[in-house]
């Protein structure tokens, strides 16, 4: 997905830190399924994936998180826009719990052993998707994958609403074969949305040419898939009304 270099730096952090020797670290099957929950493994930093989620529990084990970020290296990508999370969600308690590559089973993974533990966030921003499309899992199965995610939190977290953003669009041209495949996640996941508990929300468009096509020297970098400062802009901007109104009791 092209995450290594962020996971490598964040990985000098994590991985000296006691935690590194405490997991068996096993590669996954090569064949998952969006819906089995399933560790992540990176393979040039093969303890990384255990610290990041041992990260996180600490963190919840602390507690006060109002809005939760659940996602992969988009979210994730959110740790380099300090100044934006600062304005933004440092004012509603956010906490961020995205990590590069993970898909739907990895997202389940994490929430089914203990992420959630000593949380009760009112909101839990949820991104998640595109990484089970490299792997050509289907995309009825990917936003079956999301919908389990929802249900999972819903069932720990009764109180807490959950908003499940689309999968942003990948790829240059608007004819590129990614586009039909994310407009199928999508089409799954915004049958989620029941205008209460649960909001769908695709951000999608506000990052298109008029022709379709994603210009990489505006929002998205060279791989047409992460986002520049300005995405992350874009992404607070087209979110801020909908998570201050789910945020309301």
């Amino acid at each position: 997905m092209g995450s290594m270099r962020l996971i490598g730096a964040l990985c000098l952090a994590l991985c000296g830190m006691a935690w590194a020797g405490e997991d068996a670290v096993v590669p996954p099957p090569e064949k998952q399924d969006p819906l089995t929950p399933e560790r992540g493994y990176f393979k040039d930093y093969p303890h990384a994936w255990n610290n990041f989620h041992k990260f996180f529990l600490e963190r919840a084990a602390q507690g006060d998180v109002a809005v939760l970020f659940i996602g992969d290296s988009l979210t994730q990508g959110w740790n380099d826009q300090k100044d934006l999370w600062k304005k933004e969600y440092e004012p509603l308690k956010a906490a961020n719990f995205g990590i590069g590559g993970d898909r739907t089973q990895q997202v389940l993974w994490r929430i089914t052993n203990g992420e959630l533990e000593g949380l009760k966030p009112k909101v839990v921003v949820l991104m998640i998707g595109v990484n089970n499309i490299w792997p050509n899992d289907p995309p009825d199965r990917i936003g079956a994958g999301i919908k389990k995610i929802v249900e999972t939190v819903r069932e720990k977290r009764p109180q807490t609403k959950v908003l499940v953003l689309g999968v942003l669009p990948s790829g240059k041209n608007a004819t590129d074969s990614l586009r039909e495949r994310i407009k199928q996640i999508n089409a799954v996941a915004a049958k989620l949305d029941d205008g209460k508990t649960v909001r769908f929300l695709d951000l999608g468009v506000k990052f298109l040419e008029s022709d379709g096509s994603l210009a990489p020297e505006k929002y998205f970098k060279a791989d047409f898939l992460h986002l520049r400062p300005r995405g992350y802009e874009v992404w607070a901007d087209g979110m801020r009304e909908l998570l201050t109104e789910m945020l309301k009791p």
